[in-house]
């Protein structure tokens, strides 16, 4: 049999500077977060916040590109010429073009000229992507011994303020029109099913209550605020990395985790390597190598890694972490996923609250535009933090600080690690769902908090294969800690705890009435079901709709997409996940329990074969 392809995920390229780190402050004070660009990492005139700074960062961070740009001149308003050229990295403030030499002198006796090219999709971040129509100031050559030049130029305008004026001037009306339809005509379905109640109680109660369900979150995140940023506020922080066979990625987690605007002295990373059968130690140890060329001995004063002996699972890695972590505030980073430079100081914020235990950050996909599938992974993230978490951040009550970001209280981690590493569900062991059974220990007597600022990008399956192995596995852990959660979530906001118990109820009923609408009353009534389909379709451009609201991407149809995925795929692993909630496999890594899985499977098709 024909091995299957690997898809190659698309991910922007970073550009390597000319330091391995270049944002990495140190304590040798030999660069600033942004010696680069010359900007430095104090406030200072012209930045009166601190989301000035991130700007500022986020403009002067480059990507490869391999654009075509025209370049249109204008010379003293008369002679008109153009050329074509091709760049070769772009950030939000400007593009570095490749040029002929012979092109140096007449680009230099201009200031100004007019750049035209477009933005492809995952080159930069998602919504930047269009036609670009901009003048640019021309700036610096880079002559080469290829005969060529290199030829830097400024953006007159930030290429996201750009996006937000050319996009917003029809996105925002158009879809906050759509958006006013769409809650109205949701609304009056919802009024009918008010008024047909006496037919049938359990179908129009079960509407009644998903209605209110999903429409209240997306009002209570519209209230929704992150915690400002006191630049004064810097606890020490452990960052943890649990790896298993993750050799593809854990370079540039790592490096990203100790990549962070942050007090050098107050920031730990530790990786835990879990027995990998790949070769991430070689990896780590290796990047670990390179970092501590660049930045000096230092580095090895707060960047460590462990290897144990034999795979014990995800959760005694983290515990292992935690237990060795110097930091007050622990934060648990998936290997798979890579911080912004600016997380760190972003997701520590609520804890200026000591009643917050524990905070989730945002995680974006970063492999968005591989193919149809993580295009509606993504539009499915970036809904689930920015509406679904937000609104429980609301609260104070997020049900799941989710694996790829999350920051907690180093003595409440020790507190329950004894707990959570021994954890049964009806006498199995648990082996997954280990951000969502640490949730449930720490929102039990403390508030669990959101911060929309803390972002993180992370590796999403590109394979349907694995997508719904992952997916079977998050339910069956969703299944059990929303049934543990149940008993203690009614102390909280009373309506948090309304919207919580709703949040259970609909997912779990809903094969039964999805079956009832679609199967039961057109054979038994011989009726068409319009008024279902058309609620599945506009819960759907709900979804879909605000992703085109907020962040104005050409993923945001890929939203409809996985709601009609949703209800004809993923909807039935529910029932299934009810039933093999026992099961200890990933499905998506070569765990010892898939390997056991796996060798079972194999002996029990030879003993198939030997009867035969």
């Amino acid at each position: 049999m024909a091995q299957k392809d690997t898809v190659q995920d698309i991910l922007m390229e970073p550009r390597k500077d000319r330091r391995l780190l270049p944002n990495v402050p140190d304590l040798r004070h030999r660069r600033t977060a942004f010696d680069r660009r010359h900007v430095q990492t104090t406030f200072k005139e012209g930045f009166n916040d601190f989301r000035d700074i991130e700007q500022e960062e986020e403009g002067g961070k480059r990507y490869v590109v391999d654009y075509e740009v025209t370049i249109v001149c204008n010379k003293d308003f008369q002679l008109r010429k153009s050329f074509t050229v091709k760049a070769k990295d772009i950030s939000c403030s400007g593009i570095l073009l490749e040029i002929p030499a012979t092109m140096i002198d007449y680009l230099s006796s201009l200031k100004t000229v007019r750049l035209k090219f477009t933005i492809t999709p995952g080159s930069l971040a998602e919504g930047l992507e269009m036609d670009v129509n901009m003048l640019a100031d021309v700036i610096r050559f880079v002559p080469r011994t290829d005969g060529t030049s290199l030829c830097g130029l400024k953006f007159h305008e930030n290429l996201v303020e750009y996006a937000n004026s050319r996009k917003g001037r029809f996105i925002l009306p158009v879809t906050s029109l759509l958006l006013a339809c769409i809650v109205l005509v949701i609304i009056l379905m919802r009024t009918e099913s008010v008024v047909y109640f006496k037919f049938n109680k359990t179908l129009y109660m079960y509407s009644i209550i998903a209605a209110t369900f999903l429409l209240s979150r997306y009002i209570f995140a519209t209230f929704y605020k992150p915690e400002p940023v006191d630049v004064n506020f810097t606890p020490s922080v452990t960052i943890i990395i649990p790896c298993f066979n993750e050799e593809t990625w854990i370079d540039r987690t790592i490096i990203g985790c100790t990549n962070q605007f942050y007090p050098p002295d107050k920031l730990e990373v530790l990786v835990v390597d879990d027995c990998s059968n790949d070769h991430s130690v070689d990896r780590i140890k290796d990047t670990i190598e390179r970092m501590k060329k660049e930045q000096g001995e230092d580095l090895a004063e707060r960047v460590h890694y462990f290897v144990q002996p034999v795979n014990k699972g995800k959760r005694e890695a983290l515990a292992l972490g935690a237990q060795k972590a110097r930091g007050e505030l622990i934060v648990f980073v998936d290997s798979d996923s890579f911080l912004d430079p600016f997380a760190v100081i972003n997701v520590v914020q609520p804890f200026h609250d000591l009643k917050v235990g524990g905070v989730s950050g945002r995680t974006d996909v970063a492999n968005t535009y591989t193919n149809s599938l993580t295009k509606m992974q993504a539009v499915r993230y970036y809904i689930a933090f920015r509406i679904m978490k937000a609104s429980e951040g609301f609260f104070n009550a997020v049900t799941c600080l989710s694996g790829p970001l999350s920051c907690y209280r180093k003595d409440l981690i020790l507190k329950y690690s004894d707990d959570w590493l021994h954890q049964t569900f009806l006498g199995q062991k648990a082996t997954f769902g280990d951000d969502r059974s640490m949730t449930n220990f720490i929102l039990r007597h403390d508030r669990c908090d959101y911060q929309d600022t803390a972002v993180c990008h992370t590796i999403v399956p590109n394979d349907y294969s694995v997508f719904l192995k992952q997916q079977m596995r998050w339910k069956r852990s969703w299944l059990r800690e929303s049934l543990i959660a149940a008993k203690f979530m009614w102390k909280k906001e009373p309506f948090m705890a309304l919207c919580f118990y709703m949040g259970v109820l609909v997912p779990i009923l809903a094969p039964i009435i999805v079956l009832y609408n679609l199967i039961y009353i057109p054979i038994t009534h011989r009726v068409f079901p319009v008024t279902f389909i058309l609620g599945m379709i506009m819960m759907a451009a709900l979804m879909s709709v605000t992703q085109l609201f907020l962040r104005k991407s050409t993923t945001w149809l890929y939203g409809i997409w996985f709601c009609l995925y949703y209800e004809a795929v993923l909807l039935w692993q529910m029932p299934i996940a009810w039933v093999t909630f026992w099961k200890s496999t990933w499905g998506t890594r070569m765990t010892p329990a898939d390997i056991l899985e796996k060798q079972k499977k194999e002996a029990a098709t030879v003993a198939g074969a030997g009867k035969k």
